[in-house]
Protein backbone atom coordinates (compact mmCIF):
# COMPACT_ATOMS: atom_id res chain seq x y z
CA UNK A 1 0.00 0.00 0.00
CA UNK A 2 1.17 3.52 -0.73
CA UNK A 3 1.26 5.56 2.49
CA UNK A 4 2.19 9.21 2.87
CA UNK A 5 3.44 10.54 6.19
CA UNK A 6 3.44 14.28 6.84
CA UNK A 7 5.70 14.84 9.81
CA UNK A 8 8.87 12.98 10.75
CA UNK A 9 9.06 13.54 14.48
CA UNK A 10 8.84 10.78 17.05
CA UNK A 11 5.55 9.26 15.90
CA UNK A 12 6.05 9.99 12.21
CA UNK A 13 9.58 8.63 12.22
CA UNK A 14 8.64 5.40 13.96
CA UNK A 15 5.57 4.88 11.79
CA UNK A 16 7.89 5.29 8.81
CA UNK A 17 10.17 2.61 10.24
CA UNK A 18 7.39 0.14 11.01
CA UNK A 19 5.33 0.62 7.86
CA UNK A 20 8.33 0.47 5.54
CA UNK A 21 9.52 -2.70 7.29
CA UNK A 22 6.11 -4.23 6.64
CA UNK A 23 6.58 -3.64 2.93
CA UNK A 24 4.46 -0.57 2.38
CA UNK A 25 5.56 2.10 -0.10
CA UNK A 26 6.13 5.01 2.26
CA UNK A 27 6.72 8.64 1.39
CA UNK A 28 7.70 10.89 4.28
CA UNK A 29 7.93 14.66 4.50
CA UNK A 30 8.63 17.37 7.03
CA UNK A 31 8.64 21.15 7.08
CA UNK A 32 12.39 21.41 6.54
CA UNK A 33 12.64 19.61 3.22
CA UNK A 34 13.51 16.11 2.01
CA UNK A 35 17.25 16.69 2.29
CA UNK A 36 16.87 16.66 6.09
CA UNK A 37 15.31 13.18 5.92
CA UNK A 38 18.11 11.48 4.01
CA UNK A 39 19.20 9.44 7.03
CA UNK A 40 15.67 8.20 7.77
CA UNK A 41 15.16 7.35 4.11
CA UNK A 42 18.43 5.43 3.96
CA UNK A 43 17.59 3.56 7.17
CA UNK A 44 14.07 2.57 6.16
CA UNK A 45 13.88 2.55 2.39
CA UNK A 46 11.12 5.16 2.52
CA UNK A 47 11.16 8.02 0.03
CA UNK A 48 11.81 11.49 1.41
CA UNK A 49 9.67 14.04 -0.44
CA UNK A 50 8.54 17.63 -0.27
CA UNK A 51 5.45 18.05 1.90
CA UNK A 52 3.46 19.00 -1.20
CA UNK A 53 4.14 15.54 -2.62
CA UNK A 54 3.65 13.40 0.49
CA UNK A 55 0.04 12.50 -0.26
CA UNK A 56 0.53 11.89 -3.97
CA UNK A 57 -1.13 8.60 -4.89
CA UNK A 58 -1.40 7.53 -1.24
CA UNK A 59 -4.25 5.33 -0.02
CA UNK A 60 -3.48 6.40 3.55
CA UNK A 61 -2.07 9.76 4.61
CA UNK A 62 -0.84 10.23 8.18
CA UNK A 63 -0.72 13.82 9.44
CA UNK A 64 1.53 13.84 12.48
CA UNK A 65 2.67 17.39 13.16
CA UNK A 66 2.18 19.84 16.04
CA UNK A 67 -1.35 21.27 16.17
CA UNK A 68 0.00 24.81 15.85
CA UNK A 69 1.58 23.91 12.48
CA UNK A 70 -1.50 22.43 10.84
CA UNK A 71 -2.76 25.79 9.47
CA UNK A 72 0.65 26.33 7.83
CA UNK A 73 0.45 23.23 5.64
CA UNK A 74 0.39 24.10 1.94
CA UNK A 75 -3.06 24.63 0.46
CA UNK A 76 -4.26 21.47 -1.25
CA UNK A 77 -1.65 19.30 0.51
CA UNK A 78 -4.00 16.31 0.22
CA UNK A 79 -5.15 16.93 -3.34
CA UNK A 80 -2.90 14.31 -4.91
CA UNK A 81 -4.03 11.46 -2.67
CA UNK A 82 -5.72 8.40 -4.16
CA UNK A 83 -9.48 8.48 -4.53
CA UNK A 84 -11.08 7.60 -1.20
CA UNK A 85 -7.82 8.07 0.71
CA UNK A 86 -8.01 7.73 4.47
CA UNK A 87 -6.38 10.56 6.41
CA UNK A 88 -5.17 9.77 9.92
CA UNK A 89 -4.64 12.56 12.44
CA UNK A 90 -2.28 11.59 15.26
CA UNK A 91 -2.14 15.04 16.82
CA UNK A 92 -2.77 16.37 20.30
CA UNK A 93 -3.37 19.89 21.55
CA UNK A 94 -0.65 20.95 24.00
CA UNK A 95 -1.49 24.61 24.70
CA UNK A 96 0.89 25.18 27.61
CA UNK A 97 3.65 22.88 26.43
CA UNK A 98 3.85 23.70 22.71
CA UNK A 99 0.89 24.99 20.70
CA UNK A 100 -0.31 28.14 22.39
CA UNK A 101 -4.00 28.95 22.49
CA UNK A 102 -6.26 27.66 19.71
CA UNK A 103 -9.59 29.35 20.31
CA UNK A 104 -11.86 26.79 18.68
CA UNK A 105 -10.39 23.93 20.70
CA UNK A 106 -10.56 25.95 23.91
CA UNK A 107 -14.23 26.60 23.14
CA UNK A 108 -15.00 22.89 22.89
CA UNK A 109 -14.21 21.70 19.37
CA UNK A 110 -12.41 18.36 19.55
CA UNK A 111 -8.82 18.44 18.43
CA UNK A 112 -9.30 16.25 15.38
CA UNK A 113 -12.51 18.01 14.31
CA UNK A 114 -10.45 21.19 14.27
CA UNK A 115 -7.70 19.48 12.26
CA UNK A 116 -10.33 18.20 9.83
CA UNK A 117 -11.61 21.74 9.32
CA UNK A 118 -8.08 22.99 8.62
CA UNK A 119 -7.34 20.21 6.12
CA UNK A 120 -10.72 20.31 4.40
CA UNK A 121 -10.81 16.50 4.43
CA UNK A 122 -12.37 13.96 6.82
CA UNK A 123 -9.91 12.47 9.30
CA UNK A 124 -9.66 9.47 11.59
CA UNK A 125 -8.03 10.06 14.97
CA UNK A 126 -5.53 7.35 15.91
CA UNK A 127 -2.01 6.88 17.30
CA UNK A 128 -2.33 10.01 19.44
CA UNK A 129 -2.09 8.27 22.81
CA UNK A 130 0.78 5.84 22.35
CA UNK A 131 4.40 6.62 23.16
CA UNK A 132 6.49 6.63 19.99
CA UNK A 133 8.94 4.05 21.30
CA UNK A 134 6.05 1.68 21.99
CA UNK A 135 5.31 1.55 18.26
CA UNK A 136 8.65 -0.22 17.99
CA UNK A 137 8.59 -2.50 21.01
CA UNK A 138 5.01 -3.04 22.27
CA UNK A 139 3.50 -4.71 19.20
CA UNK A 140 2.39 -8.34 19.33
CA UNK A 141 0.71 -10.93 17.09
CA UNK A 142 -3.08 -11.00 16.89
CA UNK A 143 -4.60 -12.99 19.71
CA UNK A 144 -1.76 -12.36 22.16
CA UNK A 145 -3.22 -11.96 25.68
CA UNK A 146 -2.93 -8.34 26.80
CA UNK A 147 -2.14 -7.09 23.29
CA UNK A 148 -2.00 -3.28 23.40
CA UNK A 149 -5.05 -1.65 21.84
CA UNK A 150 -5.52 1.85 20.47
CA UNK A 151 -8.75 3.83 20.09
CA UNK A 152 -9.83 4.87 16.61
CA UNK A 153 -12.38 7.67 16.23
CA UNK A 154 -13.99 8.91 13.04
CA UNK A 155 -17.27 9.44 11.23
CA UNK A 156 -16.76 7.01 8.33
CA UNK A 157 -17.01 3.34 9.38
CA UNK A 158 -15.14 2.20 6.26
CA UNK A 159 -12.25 4.60 6.96
CA UNK A 160 -12.08 3.41 10.57
CA UNK A 161 -11.99 -0.19 9.35
CA UNK A 162 -8.97 0.64 7.18
CA UNK A 163 -7.17 2.15 10.19
CA UNK A 164 -8.08 -0.77 12.46
CA UNK A 165 -6.73 -3.19 9.84
CA UNK A 166 -3.51 -1.17 9.64
CA UNK A 167 -3.19 -1.28 13.43
CA UNK A 168 -3.59 -5.05 13.37
CA UNK A 169 -0.83 -5.28 10.79
CA UNK A 170 1.37 -3.15 13.03
CA UNK A 171 0.69 -5.48 15.97
CA UNK A 172 -2.02 -3.64 17.90
CA UNK A 173 -5.74 -4.11 18.42
CA UNK A 174 -7.98 -1.29 17.27
CA UNK A 175 -11.02 -0.21 19.26
CA UNK A 176 -13.80 1.75 17.56
CA UNK A 177 -14.08 4.86 19.73
CA UNK A 178 -17.11 6.36 18.00
CA UNK A 179 -17.47 9.44 15.84
CA UNK A 180 -14.98 12.26 15.63
CA UNK A 181 -16.99 14.40 18.04
CA UNK A 182 -16.41 11.64 20.62
CA UNK A 183 -12.64 11.74 20.12
CA UNK A 184 -12.26 13.93 23.22
CA UNK A 185 -12.38 10.59 25.04
CA UNK A 186 -8.82 9.88 23.86
CA UNK A 187 -7.32 13.36 24.15
CA UNK A 188 -4.53 14.18 26.64
CA UNK A 189 -5.63 13.96 30.26
CA UNK A 190 -8.13 11.14 29.69
CA UNK A 191 -7.78 7.63 31.21
CA UNK A 192 -6.84 5.98 27.92
CA UNK A 193 -4.10 8.45 26.99
CA UNK A 194 -0.66 6.80 27.18
CA UNK A 195 -2.03 3.87 29.15
CA UNK A 196 -1.04 0.82 27.01
CA UNK A 197 -4.31 -0.99 27.76
CA UNK A 198 -5.75 -4.04 26.06
CA UNK A 199 -9.01 -3.78 24.12
CA UNK A 200 -11.25 -4.31 27.14
CA UNK A 201 -9.23 -1.76 29.10
CA UNK A 202 -9.48 0.79 26.30
CA UNK A 203 -13.26 0.44 26.17
CA UNK A 204 -13.50 0.88 29.93
CA UNK A 205 -11.18 3.91 29.89
CA UNK A 206 -13.10 5.56 27.05
CA UNK A 207 -16.34 5.11 28.99
CA UNK A 208 -14.81 6.75 32.09
CA UNK A 209 -13.51 9.83 30.26
CA UNK A 210 -14.79 13.28 31.20
CA UNK A 211 -15.43 15.91 28.53
CA UNK A 212 -13.98 18.62 30.77
CA UNK A 213 -10.40 19.34 29.77
CA UNK A 214 -8.17 19.31 32.85
CA UNK A 215 -6.07 22.33 33.82
CA UNK A 216 -2.82 20.91 32.42
CA UNK A 217 -4.37 20.68 28.97
CA UNK A 218 -6.00 24.13 28.75
CA UNK A 219 -4.38 27.38 27.69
Amino acid sequence: MKIGIIGAGNIGGNLTRRLAALGHEVSVANSRGPQTLAELAEETGATAVDVRDAARGAAIVVVTIPEKNVPSLPAGVLDGAAEGAVVIDTGNYYPQQRDGRIAEIEEGTTESRWVESQLGHPVVKAFNGIYAQHLLDHHAPAGTPGRVALPVAGDDPAAKAVVIALLDELGFDGVDAGGLDESWRQQPGTPVYGADLDAAGVREALAKASPERTADWRA
